[in-house]
């Protein structure tokens, strides 16, 4: 029986990485241990890294990938390998990003493949990656032209992030500078990119696209707009998207600041039940959403303070029992539990003091 104890409690003990923005060598991404029954989070080891922004998880859970994102051409991203035993990083290797301020990164479903979004370099680079890990010389660059209706946000391209279509076939970018969602064919043999059919959709003018997630059953997607604060709702089907809604990702007489929201990040529930927005700016708030599942339409439901400022990325725990929302201004992650039925949340009091938390990712 104390076998059996002893098994379960590990069972619920989850890594957790968060990536950050550094000042010193002392900082860069942490690896912490949460604890699924109580919320209570035990750090593990901080592995130094320069402004490791954004993370990815191989999908066997050996590896990490990291940008660093700096300017002045020294934006990198950079592999690490996981040890599950002692929760520590160990440093593989690391590779130009292609262009300045990288700030997101992925792996499409086989790991065989990274690709990392460059922000101020309005591009995105692609990757091989070997059976150990270590990340190969960029297979692809491509750079997108154009600029859009905010002139101090989008003189220039400013690729924010990109997602994989459920079936990897196709590898949608989110362009904030250009107000535009690229979408090309993705060639998983090369590596290599190519324009689709429908080779982007527009958003409306000023809207200023930045991160996107895919519903559980993969008929509709829901993309949040950083500077306009909405978020637009589509059908999905074999690389095209149609709009169905937009809507506002902030409580009502909420102020924009020189036509910038600071809509940030955006996740749906595991069941697909609720989606949920982060708002930055003035309203430092998480947007909650219902999901109608027959027609992929979102009804604004509450919105929820952060109790910080900044938050620029939020995620469910594995259990989607609770919801962490990286503050990065006020240096720490509020963890808040979820109510399963009606998508509400509560402070559960417990906190993550770090510095300048951007993102969270679990264990797969």
């Amino acid at each position: 029986m104390c076998c059996l104890l002893a098994l379960g409690s590990q069972a619920q003990q989850k890594y957790l990485f968060i990536g950050t923005y550094t000042e010193n060598a002392q900082q860069g991404i942490h690896v912490l241990k949460f604890d699924e029954n109580t919320a209570e989070t035990k750090e593990v080891s901080v592995t130094p890294s320069v402004n490791p922004s954004y993370l990815a998880i191989s999908p066997d859970n050996k590896f990490l990938y990291a940008v660093n994102e700096n300017g002045g051409g020294n934006g990198a991203v950079s592999a690490y390998q996981f040890n599950s035993s002692n929760g520590t990083l160990t440093f593989i290797n690391s590779r130009p990003s292609g262009g300045d301020h990288p700030c997101h990164v992925v792996l499409d479903k086989s790991g065989r493949w990274l690709v990392v979004s460059n922000y101020s370099g309005g591009n995105f680079s692609i990757y091989p990656v070997d059976k150990d890990g270590a990340i190969g010389a960029a297979v692809q660059v491509v750079q997108h032209k154009g600029t859009g209706a905010n002139k101090n946000r989008q003189e220039k391209a400013h690729v924010h992030s990109a997602a994989f279509s459920p079936d990897g076939k196709y590898l949608l970018i989110m362009d904030l500078g250009i107000d535009k969602i690229m979408i090309y064919n993705f060639n998983k043999v090369t590596g290599k990119v190519s324009s689709a059919k429908q080779a982007f959709e527009s958003v409306l003018p000023g809207s200023g696209p930045r991160h996107f997630t895919f519903s559980p059953g993969n008929k509709f997607a829901y993309l949040v707009e950083e500077l306009s604060g909405t978020v637009t709702v589509y059908a999905y089907h074999e690389g095209r998207l149609t709009r169905l809604q937009s809507i506002s990702s902030l409580p009502p007489g909420a102020t924009i600041m020189n036509h910038d929201a600071g809509s940030a990040d955006i996740h749906i529930s595991p069941d697909g039940n609720f989606l949920y927005a982060s708002n930055r700016g003035t309203a430092n708030n998480i947007a909650i959403y219902a999901v109608d599942n027959q027609s992929g339409n979102i009804k604004s439901i509450s919105f929820q303070p952060v109790l910080g400022k900044a938050p620029r990325n939020f995620n469910f725990d594995p259990s989607a029992k609770y919801l962490l929302v990286a503050n990065q201004n006020t240096n720490e992650v509020v963890i808040f539990e979820r109510d399963m039925h009606t998508g509400m949340l509560s402070d559960t009091g417990k906190r993550i003091k770090v510095f300048k938390p951007v993102c969270l990712k679990w264990l797969n």
